[in-house]
C-alpha cells in the first residue's frame, strides 16, 4: 500500500492529516485553529503510523510504570506524567485518524471528533507543563504507541466509539481518580488538580461515544460493545478497581451495562 495522499489545504482534513503526521512536538501540540471548510468527496484515508517529533522516545515496549505508592517520588511522578502525556496525545491524533478514516459518517460526528481531538491535546499540554515544572523533559521517558498499534484495526464508526470512547476513554474515568489521590499523597496538589481536570472533562468524551454507538448500532449494550472491541482486546483492559460508577453513568452508561461490566471483570464474564 502506497502513502496515505494529503487532503487539499485549507480543509478540516488537511488540519486532521498534518496533526498526524507532522514531526515537530510544537505543531503537533499546539496547531493553527481548523479551517472551516470540509473536502468535498474525498475518499477514505487510513494512516497506519504518526510522525513522531525528536522529542518523544518512543520504544516497542516501555518499561513498567512505578506503582502509584510511589509518587512520593518526583522520578516516579515524571514517568507518570510522561506516559499520560503520549496517552493524550494519540488520543488527539486518533481522533483526527477517524476523522480521515471515515469521510462518509455524519459531518456532526466529524465535527465532534475535530473538537476532541483539540482538548485532547490541551489534556496532553497540561501534562506536559507539568512535567517541565518538575524539571523533566519528555525525551528521557520512554514511551508507547499503544493506542496506535491497536486503535487502526476499527473498520467503522461503531467500532472506533467502541474502543476509543467506551473502552480507552471510559478506562481512564476509572484511573483518573485513583491518579488523583496517588499524586495528593505523594505531595503534588498540582498534579491532582491536572488529573482531576481532565478526568471531568473526558466524561464528555464518553458520553460522545455512548451517543454515537447507539446512533450507530441501535444500543449501547455490554455483549454488543464487548463484540465490537478488535481482539484478543477485552473489557477487562479497559477498567479500573474499584469501576468509576457514577462518572460512568454521567457519561450516559446505563445501570445495566455497568452491572455486566463489574461483573466481567470480578471474574464471572456472565
Amino acid at each position: 500500500m502506497g502513502p496515505v495522499q494529503p487532503p487539499p489545504p485549507g480543509t478540516r482534513e488537511r488540519w486532521a492529516f498534518d496533526l498526524i503526521h507532522t514531526c515537530s512536538l510544537a505543531r503537533k501540540l499546539d496547531p493553527p485553529p481548523p479551517p472551516a471548510l470540509w473536502e468535498v468527496g474525498g475518499g477514505p484515508r487510513r494512516i497506519t503510523r504518526p510522525g513522531r517529533p525528536a522529542e518523544l522516545c518512543v520504544v516497542p515496549r516501555a518499561p513498567r510504570l512505578p506503582r502509584l505508592g510511589a509518587l512520593g517520588q518526583g522520578s516516579a511522578r515524571v514517568r507518570w506524567l510522561a506516559t499520560l502525556h503520549h496517552h493524550e496525545l494519540q488520543a488527539a491524533e486518533l481522533f483526527a485518524w477517524a476523522l480521515l478514516a471515515f469521510p462518509r459518517a455524519p459531518r456532526s460526528f466529524r465535527s465532534g471528533l475535530l473538537a476532541l481531538a483539540r482538548e485532547e491535546l490541551e489534556h496532553a499540554r497540561l501534562y506536559r507543563a507539568h512535567l517541565l515544572a518538575h524539571g523533566a523533559e519528555l525525551v528521557d521517558y520512554p514511551v508507547r504507541d499503544w493506542f496506535w498499534e491497536r486503535v487502526p484495526q476499527c473498520r467503522n464508526p461503531a467500532a472506533f466509539v467502541s474502543l476509543m470512547g467506551l473502552g480507552l476513554e471510559g478506562g481512564n474515568l476509572d484511573h483518573g481518580e485513583r491518579l488523583a489521590e496517588a499524586f495528593e499523597r505523594g505531595g503534588d496538589l498540582a498534579g491532582a488538580a491536572v488529573c482531576r481536570r481532565i478526568a471531568h472533562e473526558e466524561e464528555a468524551h464518553v458520553r460522545f461515544a455512548v451517543r454515537w454507538l447507539r446512533r450507530f448500532a441501535g444500543r449501547v449494550d455490554f455483549d454488543d460493545w464487548r463484540g465490537r472491541l478488535p481482539s484478543p482486546l477485552s473489557p477487562t483492559l479497559f477498567t479500573g478497581r474499584p469501576l468509576a460508577r457514577r462518572a460512568r453513568a454521567r457519561a450516559g452508561l446505563d445501570e445495566a451495562f455497568l452491572a455486566r461490566l463489574e461483573a466481567w471483570c470480578a471474574g464471572s464474564g456472565t
